[in-house]
């Protein structure tokens, strides 16, 4: 019996040194970045949406921050309008994408309670343009084939060379469809990936497969909508000279020399528009450049509803300064970790970060009345109206939901073990 598994090991040996190494490295590099069934996981409760704002909502979702703050500011400013609603965005630093999708709150709102969806769709879309074009088309083919994707009175489908377009029935309002897919479109290929989905408020069973609430009017925010879907090339069209003639105030000389070039052409993520949010694919990250530990200290802290006012200049230089001896220190074998520092310095250390913490902790207390709101929206679970349902639990939420677990133990066993609450990751929806 060792004779035959000596033999076996050899001639694995011998065919491993046989295949030129380029070729292992060819298959790595040509293996999707996200898979197929994920992509059609992730794009089930968008693709039937019009072209249009299928558009935005792909760019949007490639800056999250700007999405919670878009969906923060919809909230509060629910009557702006006009003039005063655009000279209201003028003043954000958001993408344009984003502004655009403050004419759509339920749309804000959805990205803005899943953003762990949002964030994931983010990134597919950054590691590949086309794959999520493609995976689109062929969601709206499965739809059509089923008999549930047709023209009615909000929306007209149009087929042009085996691409299907999606467009409102009228030039001056859009109407944002809800359904079920694993109804709409047919029988589910993935049971172990089954389809993120998403019912307003108001949201009725209907006997067709569509519901569609109330139309919605193009106003003043849907002049920042630039972007066009490029079915055929793989491409979301960008033109920032589209949609002038809805709102004629937008300054958008200010947007003229942005990516892409001249603010036309193929539409080009601007990493300096993430605000620090770490990219979720390392692929990506490695195309972006990862964002420094300040960057995403302060994008942490806008996440769980920080205004920022409460720090100084002096102690954001110091929060820095930590974040980045942080970094350093994890980067350094463990045995050097404890030689650098003399035990009273380290001591003395220790205490200033505590004292930091409490000072900060007590500064902030009053600014952060949207911060429940932010960590609920943050990790919101599926019971909450307007939120996904169906995803699968499986893998990382089951060690989120073990780690929160594992965090709460600790906290109530031990509390000088412990700085703080833990957190298990970013809501992943629920199976029901």
């Amino acid at each position: 019996m060792r004779q035959v598994i000596k033999i076996a090991l050899s001639c694995y040996l011998v065919t491993l040194l046989a295949v030129p190494p380029g070729i292992w490295a060819q298959d790595a590099a040509n293996a999707p970045v996200v898979k197929q069934e994920e992509l059609d996981q992730l794009l089930a409760p968008i693709a039937l949406y019009p072209d249009s704002l299928i558009a935005q909502i792909l760019m949007a979702s490639t800056y999250p921050l700007d999405v919670v703050n878009a969906a923060r500011f919809a909230k509060q400013n629910a009557n702006l309008k006009g003039d005063a609603l655009t000279k209201a965005l003028e003043a954000q630093s958001w993408d344009p994408s984003v502004k655009s999708l403050v004419n759509f709150p339920q749309v804000l709102t959805m990205m803005n309670e899943k953003l762990d969806w949002t964030q994931k769709l983010g990134d597919a879309f950054l590691a590949g343009e086309k794959p999520v074009m493609d995976t689109i088309q062929s969601l709206r083919a499965k739809a059509q084939a089923a008999g549930n994707l047709k023209t009615t009175q909000e929306q007209k489908v149009i087929v042009q060379d085996k691409i299907i377009v999606i467009e409102p029935a009228s030039p001056q309002v859009v109407y944002v469809p809800a359904y079920n897919p694993t109804v709409v479109y047919g029988t589910w290929p993935y049971p172990a990936y089954p389809p993120y989905y998403y019912y307003p408020p108001g949201y009725v069973a209907a006997r067709s497969a569509f519901w569609f609430g109330s139309a919605v009017a193009l106003g003043a925010a849907w002049g920042y909508a630039w972007g066009s879907p490029n079915w055929n090339n793989g491409h979301v069209h960008y033109n920032y000279n589209q949609n002038v003639n809805i709102n004629t105030n937008i300054n958008r000389n200010v947007y003229a020399n942005q990516l892409p070039a001249n603010a036309q052409g193929n539409w080009q993520h601007n990493a300096a528009n993430r605000k620090g949010v770490p990219y979720g694919n390392q692929a990506v990250a490695q195309k972006y450049n990862q964002a420094s530990p300040s960057q995403q200290v302060q994008a942490r802290q806008a996440y769980r509803g920080y205004t920022g006012s409460a720090l100084t200049a002096g102690e954001q230089q110091q929060a820095q300064q930590r974040a980045q001896q942080a970094q350093q220190t994890r980067q350094q074998p463990a045995g050097q970790q404890a030689q650098q520092q003399p035990a009273g310095q380290r001591a003395q250390q220790t205490q200033q970060v505590r004292g930091g913490e409490q000072a900060r902790t007590s500064a902030t207390a009053g600014s952060r009345g949207g911060a429940s709101q932010s960590n609920a929206n943050l990790g919101a679970s599926s019971s909450r109206g307007g939120a996904f349902e169906g995803i699968d639990r499986g893998g990382s939420s089951a060690k989120s939901s073990s780690q929160r677990g594992s965090a709460s133990r600790t906290s109530s066993g031990g509390a000088a073990r412990s700085g703080g609450g833990a957190r298990g990751g970013g809501g992943g929806g629920g199976r029901r």
